[in-house]
C-alpha cells in the first residue's frame, strides 16, 4: 500500500486549487441512469470514490469514458438490475443506483453498502420513503430486493435530513407520478447541484436549498451537459490548512458561502481570512485560539471538516471542544493525533483537546478518509518526520493531494 512521508514545520503559501465535489458527482453520476441516452458531466475529480462508482455503472451494462475531468455516460447499453455485493460494499453512495434502477426495469437489487468506519448510517430512510412511493422491499442475504408497478408522489417527512435518503427520493420522485413533496429534507449543496442536474435534464423540482423539496414527475429525462460544483470539503480541508500553516494561501475555484460556519471559527480561532466571489486568502496568526465547535447538518459545522480542524487546534493557546452530533464513531483519528504528540481525550461522543505547543512526528495510519486528510495537516504542523500509512483513504476524497501540497511548498511524498 502506498503511504506518505512528511517533513513538517514549514510554512506554505501560494495558491491551490479546489477540484470537484466528490459528494456531488456521486450522486450525478448513477442519476444519470435515469437518461436512456449520453450524459456529459464536467468538473468531475478524479477520485477512487468516482472510479469504483463508474465501475458500478460498468457493471451494469453502462459504457463510460473519463477525460481530464470530463465524464460522458451512455446508458443505452443498460442491461442489468443487480448491483453486485463486490463494487458496492466499497462505497455506501453506491445505492443511489436502487431508484434508477427501478424506473428502468421495476425492478432491482442492491447490495447493501459499505464506506468509511465512522458510523451505522443505516439505510432505513431510503427503504422507509421509497415504500412510501409505493416500492415493494425485502431484505434478503444481505440484498435490498426492490420492484414496482409505478412510483406515485406523496409527501414525505424525514426524521433526520439526511443526505442520502434525500438524494435518493429526488432520484425516485423525478419519474414519479404525480408531486412528491420531501419535508425536513437535507440542505447540503451537493443535493442543490443533483436537482439542477436533474432538471437541466427536464425534472421540474423546486425548493432546492431549503428543508421543503417539491418534485413533479416527469414521464421522461432527455440528455444533457452538466458541470459540477467545487468541492466544499476539500474548500475547507484548505481553508484550514492554509490558517494552521500559510504566511499567505489562495484557496482558488470555491464557492466560499458553503463554508461559513468554518470561516466564522477559523477566524474566531485568530486567522486572517478575507472571501472573494471564487477564491479564499488566509493568513496563520500566530497559535490559534482554542474554541469549541457541534457538528451540525448543513449549512452548521460540517461534521466531514471535523476531524481536519481537531488536527489544527491540536496546537492551540489553550483548550478547544468538539461536540459531535452527526455520526457515532467518527473520532478514529484521535489517536493517531495523539501519537504525535496531541493532547486529546475523548467522552462519548465529545473530543476534549488540550493545546501543545508542538507537534512531533511518527508513523501513523488513517483509519478514515477525513481522519486521513486531519493526520496530513498533523504532519505538516509536526517538527519532525512523519509517515502515514493507509493512504488509499485520502484518495478516495482529495484528488492529487501531494502534488497540490507540494506547490504552495509541502514537503510531502508519495511512497509506492
Amino acid at each position: 500500500m502506498d503511504k506518505y512521508r512528511i517533513s513538517g514545520g514549514k510554512a506554505l503559501s501560494g495558491e491551490i486549487s479546489v477540484s470537484g465535489s466528490k459528494n456531488s458527482a456521486l450522486a450525478i453520476l448513477p442519476a444519470s441512469l435515469l437518461i436512456n441516452g449520453i450524459t456529459r458531466i464536467k468538473n468531475v475529480p478524479n477520485l477512487k470514490d468516482v472510479c469504483y462508482m463508474l465501475n458500478v455503472l460498468e457493471s451494469l451494462g453502462v459504457k463510460y469514458s473519463f477525460s481530464g475531468s470530463i465524464v460522458e455516460i451512455d446508458t443505452r447499453t443498460l442491461s442489468k438490475y443487480i448491483a453486485d455485493y463486490d463494487l458496492i460494499r466499497k462505497m455506501r453512495a453506491s445505492i443511489y443506483v436502487l431508484s434508477p434502477l427501478l424506473h428502468r426495469f421495476k425492478k432491482a437489487e442492491v447490495s447493501l453498502p459499505g464506506g468509511c468506519a465512522i458510523g451505522t448510517r443505516p439505510v432505513d430512510l431510503h427503504i422507509k420513503g421509497l415504500k412510501e412511493l409505493g416500492v415493494e422491499i425485502e431484505l434478503e442475504h444481505g440484498y435490498i430486493e426492490a420492484k414496482m408497478t409505478q412510483m406515485k408522489g406523496k409527501e414525505i417527512y424525514l426524521d433526520f435530513p439526511s443526505v442520502g435518503a434525500t438524494c435518493q427520493l429526488m432520484i425516485a420522485g423525478v419519474l414519479a407520478a404525480g408531486k412528491t413533496i420531501i419535508y425536513n429534507a437535507a440542505k447540503e449543496p451537493e443535493i442543490e447541484d443533483l436537482g439542477k442536474f436533474l432538471n437541466s435534464a427536464g425534472g421540474q423540482i423546486s425548493g432546492l436549498g431549503t428543508n421543503e423539496i417539491s418534485i413533479t414527475g416527469v414521464d421522461s429525462l432527455h440528455e444533457t451537459e452538466f458541470s459540477v460544483i467545487p468541492d466544499r470539503i476539500e474548500t475547507g480541508s484548505f481553508t484550514i490548512l492554509g490558517a494552521a500553516l500559510s504566511k499567505n494561501l489562495t484557496v482558488n475555484n470555491t464557492i466560499p458561502h458553503q463554508i461559513e460556519a468554518l470561516i466564522e471559527k477559523l477566524q474566531e480561532s485568530g486567522a486572517e481570512i478575507t472571501v472573494s466571489q471564487n477564491s479564499i486568502h488566509i493568513k496563520k496568526s500566530g497559535r490559534p485560539q482554542g474554541i469549541n465547535v457541534k457538528t451540525l447538518p448543513y449549512p452548521g459545522f460540517p461534521t466531514d471538516l471535523q476531524a481536519p480542524l481537531m488536527a489544527y487546534l491540536t496546537v492551540a493557546d489553550g483548550p478547544s471542544i468538539i461536540n459531535e452530533t452527526i455520526f457515532e464513531n467518527r473520532f478514529h483519528h484521535v489517536p493517531e493525533l495523539n501519537r504525535l504528540a496531541a493532547d486529546i481525550k475523548i467522552e462519548g461522543q465529545t473530543a476534549y483537546i488540550k493545546g501543545v505547543p508542538s507537534l512531533e512526528g511518527a508513523p501513523v495510519m488513517a483509519s478514515d478518509l477525513r481522519g486521513g486528510f486531519a493526520l496530513v495537516l498533523a504532519g505538516l504542523i509536526a517538527e519532525s518526520e512523519t509517515i502515514i500509512n493507509r493512504i488509499y483513504h485520502i484518495d478516495r476524497g482529495y484528488e492529487e493531494l501531494e502534488t497540490k501540497l507540494q506547490k504552495i511548498g509541502a514537503d510531502i511524498i508519495r511512497i509506492k
